[in-house]
């Protein structure tokens, strides 16, 4: 069980900070491996900040912060890379370089990861395609596929450096609900299969009550699990 196995995620009454400012005080937040979990909130509540404080982009002020054996409170710009490759990050817009096809914006972060060998690469490449059912697709360019396919390339390519934990900010919100649902599917199957953890942003009431999971929700400057989706009015996030 995931609660009886040690975090890799772990923050202990911290403040996260974006642009200069607090934006979420007292954080308490563990996640342990092979654990999903919600991360809900309105626009502006910190949810992306705690996302960009996980992988060393927004400073953590007070109190304790790791991540996959990194202190985030000391961590040096020359770490910063050793962390980033031990976690897989899925946005809502994609981000495929749009100038060549699907096999080589995965052979460019295998490279810029440090892979080096070719026949690895060519391997690891084949692997994520075939985890989220792309295989066929690996030669197509991003604007020749759909935006539920463009999505779980964008998974693939979280998956190549073998990732202790997901982050996906809001990974369903530009797809129709029949996409977000396949999504869904992929990203659960990853989870219990590979035993990813996956902490997704979402707003999505449905989501939430059809594929159950712990749910924290950022509000009023803080951020605290929550018993029930019941429990959150999803027409203001």
């Amino acid at each position: 069980m995931a609660e009886d196995r040690e975090p890799i995620v772990s923050f202990s009454h911290a403040d996260i900070m974006n642009g200069g400012n607090t934006v979420i005080y007292d954080l308490n937040l563990d996640i342990r491996p092979g654990e999903f979990l919600y991360l809900l909130g309105k626009v502006g509540t910190g949810k992306t900040s705690i996302i960009k404080a996980i992988i060393a982009d927004n400073p953590v002020r007070k109190g304790d912060a790791w991540a996959l054996g990194f202190n985030l409170r000391r961590i040096t710009q020359k770490d910063i890379p050793q962390l980033r490759r031990k976690m897989g990050v899925v946005f809502q817009d994609f981000q495929l370089l749009m100038d060549r096809n699907i096999e080589d914006n995965l052979r460019f972060v295998l490279e810029a990861t440090g892979w080096k060998d070719r026949g690895r690469k060519e391997k690891r490449i084949m692997e994520v395609l075939d985890a989220v059912g792309m295989t066929g697709k690996m030669h197509k360019m991003p604007h020749q596929l759909s935006g539920g396919e463009q999505q779980r390339i964008c998974i693939a390519r979280a998956l190549l450096n073998n990732p202790e934990i997901i982050l996906a900010d809001e990974p369903t919100a530009n797809l129709d609900s029949e996409t977000a649902n396949g999504i869904m599917l992929l990203l659960k199957k990853l989870n219990e299969e590979l035993d990813t953890a996956i902490l997704l942003v979402t707003h999505n009431r449905r989501l939430c009550e059809d594929f159950p999971a712990k749910m924290m929700i950022c509000e009023n400057e803080g951020c605290h699990e929550l018993e029930s989706a019941r429990e959150i009015d999803f027409e203001i996030l």
